[in-house]
């Protein structure tokens, strides 16, 4: 019996069915083990002696350890198939450490898609581990290891501050400066102006330019010029046609599926990357356990030889030969990605609408945005037929344009929203009577705040971590009260603005962007062979703890905020201080003097009187929750539970098992169909995709 081990224990099944007798398949269920917090400031790395590492299996994982150690003894042989990328080589290289494999000999399986073919051809043709993807990676969790201790003890001692690191300060000072822009923008006066004309119909063209020059509108003084120079009619100056070529988008990549999640469906980058792992390890259609999508962290948008023809096929089939695209060779990718696709289905025989029954409303949506995207990618071009006219009225110029669809191209498959512009035929020289002129004041707005999704791409952009740590970055982020997040949309919060301050201040390199970027080029090139892991790390650590040793010395501690009240207890000034369950009002003199303001309660009665004692109940907060208790307190200890309101609850259909109504529920990850006689009847059903509205 040989041994496989893969990351994910939602895998376990379906691989071990497509390899059949002789295979024992069991998960890793990610990392094992990690750096230990011991040694010179619990970093868990010997510096000195060369950034040796010392790792210890988490307590969470030793009953994993046990069970793989035990079934390693059994087996014949162990085969390594953990996801494939750096993370997934790193804890293949860990898995050898722990069991005692050796790494020149052990069998390592790449897959990028869960079917059957892929995981024979991984079988029929193995590899060995990638030691300078794990030396890359070891040096990674190494510097992020230096970097977030030294950086978190040093904001924790100073400012209060939860924690620094080497992506998420990065991305913190993004989005503090953007905030920073909003706060200083300086609006500035502009003008619009536009005409309408009678031809066949009414239509509206905008201003264009003044006396042949593209003079822009600033204020009330430009506009009366040019709406003086406007007679009672147009004449039509020019009439030019073009044809207009729109490509499709290449398949998706990790940043560009979170980016597109998020604008179509208002997805997160946790939710976008939950849905994305769930169609990724597979799911249950018709009988058969079967992935849906390629590997899900990619920053790559190419696509295989084999996917190309089937697709090209495919497409031919359904559309016609005309609607066959070219092969889109996007921009190159990053070294650590290169061997992965674009994000595409498996098969494009599993359509979305096959699929819809076996999928939650949020897989679907999903699965149809990255399978119609991979599709369309190949498809040929939109053509559209382009009308632009220009129009002058006393050298005063204005534009119409219209556009017709003469082929639809890839927009047969996606849903186009775009209409079609028709105008009449226009002929130089013609006139036509202006029956309205419309111009306004206004003026430029600040930038938006970021979405998710925007941080991504700037991410991205920039060159800030990879497709693994997009949604995690903003998580931890998140976790450490440095920015909220309302509907998509970042907000830094006080917190936030003032460590991102002080991090700029004493840690320039660190939270820069170009420096960020830099960093992951120089792992990248551990991966390559170029460096050397050590000489990496030493450049790092040298560059890194001259500056961490200054702002050491130099940081001064935050003053704190006083409240103008002075102490009744020594007469110190009293002072605003934070602490994780929030803001408090102290005295300045601490610790000499522990005085510390409480704040008047609000009470709130629930107009009864105390069937004990007679006095007034009133509503308090417990640790499980509010409660209703007396007010004599604590000589009378009555209390009873808030009365909650009762929902009523949708009836969709009745039980096929009871009879009883079948509501709609809301569970720890989703909604469902459940019998409202539960507990005597625990009946449920997944709601499928458009059978319940919020």
């Amino acid at each position: 019996m040989k041994l496989v081990i893969v990351e994910s224990p939602n895998k376990c099944q379906t691989i071990s069915k497509y390899l059949g007798k002789g295979y024992n398949v069991l998960a890793s269920k990610g990392h094992l083990r990690d750096l230990a917090i011991c040694g010179k400031e619990g970093l868990g790395v010997n510096i000195e002696d060369g950034f040796i590492p010392t790792y210890e299996i988490s307590e969470s994982k030793m009953g994993v350890v046990n069970k793989l150690k035990e079934e390693k003894n059994k087996a014949s042989e162990v085969i390594l198939a953990t996801d494939p990328d750096r993370e997934g080589e790193a804890i293949a290289w860990h898995l050898c450490q722990i069991l005692g494999l050796d790494i020149n000999q052990t069998k390592r399986l790449e897959f990028h898609e869960i079917t059957r073919s892929s995981i024979t051809k991984a079988l029929e043709d193995p590899r060995l581990i990638n030691m300078n993807l794990v030396n890359s990676q070891e040096a990674r969790r190494i510097m992020d290891r230096i970097i977030g201790f030294r950086l978190s003890s040093l904001l924790k001692k100073k400012m209060n501050s939860q924690s620094a690191g080497r992506v998420q300060s990065a991305t913190l000072k993004i989005i503090c400066d953007h905030e920073n822009e909003i706060i200083n923008f300086v609006p500035e006066e502009y003008w619009t102006l536009a005409i309408k004309i009678k031809a066949n119909k009414t239509l509206k063209a905008n201003y264009y330019q003044f006396n042949n020059e593209n003079f822009k509108i600033t204020n009330k003084d430009d506009n009366d010029l040019v709406v003086k120079s406007i007679t009672d009619k147009v004449k039509v100056s020019s009439v030019t046609s073009s044809t207009r070529s729109i490509e499709s988008k290449p398949a998706f990549k990790t940043s560009t599926l979170q980016q597109e999640a998020f604008n179509a469906y208002h997805f997160s980058t946790t939710t976008t990357q939950k849905l994305a792992q769930e169609l990724y390890e597979g799911l249950n259609i018709g009988g058969e356990h079967v992935g849906l999508i390629t590997y899900i962290r990619t920053d790559s948008t190419a696509l295989s030889d084999t996917y190309v023809y089937s697709t090209k096929e495919y497409i031919k089939n359904k559309f016609g030969e005309q609607y066959l695209g070219k092969r889109k060779l996007g921009k190159k990718a990053l070294y650590v990605q290169e061997a992965h696709e674009a994000i595409r289905p498996t098969s494009n025989e599993r359509t979305p609408e096959k699929m819809e029954k076996y999928l939650t409303a949020g897989q679907y949506k999903l699965y149809k945005l990255i399978y119609e995207r991979a599709i369309a990618s190949l498809m040929a071009p939109k053509q559209e037929d382009v009308t632009t006219v220009i129009f002058n009225s006393n050298n005063v110029s204005f534009k119409l344009e219209g556009s017709k669809t003469s082929f639809d191209g890839f927009t047969a498959l996606l849903e186009e929203k775009k209409k079609d512009i028709s105008l009449p035929e226009f002929k130089i020289g013609e006139e036509y009577p202006i029956t309205d002129i419309i111009n306004e004041q206004k003026f430029t707005e600040p930038p938006e705040r970021y979405s998710e999704a925007k941080i991504v791409k700037i991410m991205e952009e920039k060159g800030i971590g990879r497709p693994s740590t997009y949604a995690s970055t903003i998580s931890i982020l998140k976790l450490r009260e440095y920015i909220e997040v309302n509907k998509g949309i970042i907000f830094p919060t006080e917190n936030g603005m003032r460590t991102s301050y002080v991090l700029n201040k004493y840690f320039p390199n660190i939270v820069d962007a170009t420096y960020t970027a830099n960093m992951e080029t120089k792992l990248d090139d551990i991966l390559e062979g170029k460096e050397t892991k050590i000489d990496i790390l030493n450049s790092f650590y040298n560059s890194f703890n001259s500056e961490y040793q200054k702002a050491s010395e130099i940081m001064y501690k935050d003053p704190h905020v006083e409240t103008g009240e002075i102490c009744p207890v020594c007469n110190s000034p009293l002072v605003i201080k934070h602490s994780k369950y929030g803001e408090f009002v102290c005295c300045s003199n601490y610790p000499k003097c522990n005085y510390i303001k409480k704040e008047p309660q609000q009470i709130e009665y629930t107009g009864e009187n105390c069937p004990e004692c007679g006095k007034p109940l009133i509503v308090r907060k417990g640790p499980n929750g509010n409660f209703v208790g007396c007010s004599g307190y604590p000589n009378c200890r009555y209390i009873k539970p808030v009365e909650k309101p009762k929902i009523e609850l949708k009836v969709v259909k009745k039980c096929p098992q009871c009879g009883g109504d079948m509501v709609v529920k809301k569970g720890p990850y989703s909604r469902f169909l459940g019998c409202s006689n539960y507990p005597n009847c625990k009946y449920q059903e997944k709601i499928k995709y458009k059978s319940y509205k919020k």
